[in-house]
């Protein structure tokens, strides 16, 4: 494997076999595979468990890693091509990336959406240019519109909760937020779910369905897998025997790009969109909550919730150090 991108770019065959060798890994955690490995991180965006699963990750392998933050260390690294660099950037991914490339054996970059223009940022340009520009593997750490970490590591999870794929009920559901967040972990983890095989509810108020793009890619995974996908704004119909909630925010796809008009959208549902135990009420009695961290206490979640029996989210954040490994694993050592 020579670049990880996006689960739904992964045969399903492999994404399972990923997910048992996180599972290998977990039990046996320490080895010599990586001695003398080197992988290169490219943060382009603020990290708290990705920077720090990946370096502990490559450590536990017996590797060893460089972290770059651009204008933070080191230039500012400009992205966008043909443009004039009479800016802040000094240096150009054209440039940086295969220079970077030759210190590492892979390269793994985390590079956020702009939350401008929704054409552009849905296409993923971006992360796929900054990959073709590497000859050495490629890790996307988050991009515009995917964090295939992220959820590789959820599909663990559900796996470690026993959750069925073809039968288990996941309710993808919008939570308020005060900023107008991009789509990037919200499709993953659609994308995941539908992927996977399970019944699959996106729960959000009028004017935030996903683009439409989004939902048509989770359709198509959907019908290969098994599964299914819809959505809707009644909270209790959504949870309706529901195995897992996984909350997350999004901006509404009619005021991408202007926070204002996000934010007028959004001002009456603060008190309704705070995920609490109201909304398990016509959940199944063990049913999960879920999310990809960090989060606002009391504004997305209530505290009865993230400290509740439900709550997974800890859970969630260990399978990155997991899954991240098995994806070195594959690429780095068993690279058939």
């Amino acid at each position: 494997m020579k670049r990880f991108m996006d689960l739904p770019e992964l045969d399903t065959g492999l994404v399972r076999e990923l997910v048992a060798t996180a599972k290998h890994l977990e039990k046996h955690p320490h080895s010599d595979a990586l001695r003398g490995k080197v992988a290169g991180l490219l943060f382009m965006n603020p990290s708290l468990r990705t920077l720090a699963s990946m370096q502990a990750g490559m450590a536990q392998l017996g590797g060893s890693s460089f972290v770059i933050t651009p204008g933070q260390g080191s230039w500012g690294l400009e992205t966008r091509p043909g443009v004039v660099m009479d800016g802040d950037a000094a240096e150009h991914v054209r440039e940086a990336i295969p220079v970077l490339s030759q210190y590492c054996d892979v390269l793994a970059v985390r590079n956020f959406a702009k939350g401008k223009d929704l054409a552009e940022d849905a296409a993923d340009a971006v992360i796929r240019r900054m990959a073709d520009l590497s000859p050495k593997p490629f890790m996307n750490l988050e991009s515009a519109m995917t964090h295939p970490c992220q959820s590789l590591a959820d599909w663990k999870t559900l796996d470690d909760l026993d959750v069925p794929a073809n039968e288990g009920r996941f309710v993808l559901s919008w939570a308020w937020h005060p900023k107008a967040l991009t789509y990037a972990v919200p499709a993953s983890t659609l994308n995941m779910a539908a992927q996977r095989g399970m019944k699959v509810t996106v729960l959000r108020p009028q004017g935030f369905a996903l683009p439409g793009s989004v939902m048509a890619t989770a359709r198509a995974l959907a019908s290969k897998s098994g599964g299914s996908v819809f959505e809707t704004d009644d909270v209790a119909a959504a949870m309706d025997g529901a195995h897992v909630l996984y909350a997350k925010s999004w901006c509404a796809p009619s005021a991408y790009g202007n926070p204002e008009a996000d934010a007028a959208l959004r001002a009456s549902l603060r008190e309704a969109w705070c995920i609490r135990e109201s909304f398990f009420a016509s959940a199944r009695a063990d049913a999960k909550f879920m999310h990809c961290l960090p989060v606002r206490r009391n504004v997305k979640v209530a505290d009865e919730v993230l400290d509740g029996p439900r709550s997974v989210v800890v859970r969630q954040a260990g399978n990155r150090l997991h899954a991240q490994k098995a994806v070195l694993w594959k690429m780095l050592v068993d690279k058939e």
